[in-house]
């Protein structure tokens, strides 16, 4: 069905690669609290993507916790329902109120249009989600900030290296945030990174993450352990060898399936990706034309075992913790439950074979005919 163009550059990392990492590690005894893979997965990683300054962590949560420390954020904080539940968890974990405003119907990022009206005077900051690595409407984000004298802090969590602007999309807000699990376009095992600003913001964030600790004898901040491991830093380094190999594979298969899946009534695909995407997620649409429901067509997949997410659903905003707030109310956030009840995302990684992503679309063929 479908005609494989050849990737010139290599797509995963070998295992044998990743033994000499190990024995280095192994041979010096430093495994984790600054090393010199961390060191320098720091430097090259800022590098690759464009940025200054960047700070490792052991994962994407612990630098959204900490990327609100850094930056004394208190009382309300515009964010979005439509995202991974860390989103918000992180503002809870830091004794913050969030704020859910409803999408954009054409991005599924925040709504501009709807931001302003939820501000307060207890609003202290934006936190918005470029979804799928989607950019959000940075511009009129920031001019919203400006005007109120707000922060805004972005998850970049499905963002890495996307350009937007002739720029790396990472630039944009006060601080942006980036997960590395092992679900994402690159990853460290476990892991993630703040992009900041400054040196003086960089080095706040580098003591929160170590417990505080200025030297071996200074606290200066009620800091945490969101330090990354060596480990996961060399497996980095490795991966980052690999990336435009994984990226260029994945512009591959997201072709692919919308070539194919043009002609279905009822899945409608979203946007195509500007320059400077980074495929991470292929999410579509299943429409009330077609013959099955959402819901139907997700177990027609899992039943042979193929691994398709409705992402994101439900909203954050369904959940024990954040339903009784004024600003969970649907009615408020009508697109972003309409998208969560139809939205599916299909596997994507650079890795899928050519007879897996035509068993994929096979199945969506043959739910077409109910």
């Amino acid at each position: 069905m479908s005609k494989l163009i050849p990737v010139t550059q290599p797509l995963l990392p070998p295992l044998e690669e990743f033994v000499p990492y190990l024995e280095q590690i192994w041979e010096s005894r430093w495994l984790t609290n600054a090393g010199p893979f961390h060191e320098k997965l720091e430097k090259d990683l800022a590098d690759y993507l464009g940025v200054e300054y960047l700070s490792l962590f052991s994962n994407g949560t612990l630098a959204l916790l900490t990327a609100l420390q850094a930056l004394r954020i208190t009382g309300e904080v515009i964010t979005t329902p439509y995202s991974f539940v860390a989103t918000a968890h992180s503002l809870l974990w830091n004794g913050l109120k969030p704020v859910f405003v409803d999408i954009a119907p054409g991005t599924f990022n925040l709504d501009p249009d709807r931001i302003e009206e939820a501000i307060t005077p207890a609003t202290t900051a934006i936190m918005p989600v470029h979804c799928y690595g989607t950019p959000c409407d940075v511009d009129r984000i920031q001019q919203i900030a400006d005007r109120y004298g707000l922060k805004v802090i972005y998850d970049a969590a499905h963002a890495f290296g996307v350009r937007h602007q002739g720029q790396s999309l990472l630039r944009h807000g006060d601080l942006s945030v980036l997960s590395f699990h092992a679900t994402k376009v690159f990853n460290t095992f476990e892991g993630g990174a703040i992009i900041c600003p400054d040196a003086k913001t960089k080095k706040r964030i580098d003591y929160l993450k170590n417990f505080g600790f200025a030297d071996e004898v200074t606290v200066v901040a009620p800091g945490i352990n969101g330090k990354m491991s060596e480990i996961n830093a060399a497996f980095g380094l490795l991966q980052l060898n690999y990336i435009d190999g994984a990226l260029a594979r994945r512009k591959q298969i997201d072709s692919m399936y919308r070539e194919a899946l043009s002609a279905i009534p009822g899945i409608e695909m979203l946007w195509t990706p500007g320059e400077g995407h980074n495929f991470s997620y292929f999410p579509v649409l299943v429409g009330e034309d077609f013959p099955i429901s959402r819901d139907a067509l997700y177990e027609r997949f899992r039943e042979r075992d193929i691994l398709v997410r409705r992402y994101f659903y439900p909203l954050i905003s369904t959940f024990p913790m954040y339903r009784n707030l004024s600003s969970a109310n649907p009615e408020g956030l009508k697109v972003a439950t309409d998208i969560s009840s139809r939205i599916l995302c299909l596997p994507i990684f650079p890795d899928l074979a050519l007879e897996q992503q035509d068993t994929i679309i096979d199945i969506l063929l043959s739910a077409r005919e109910g």
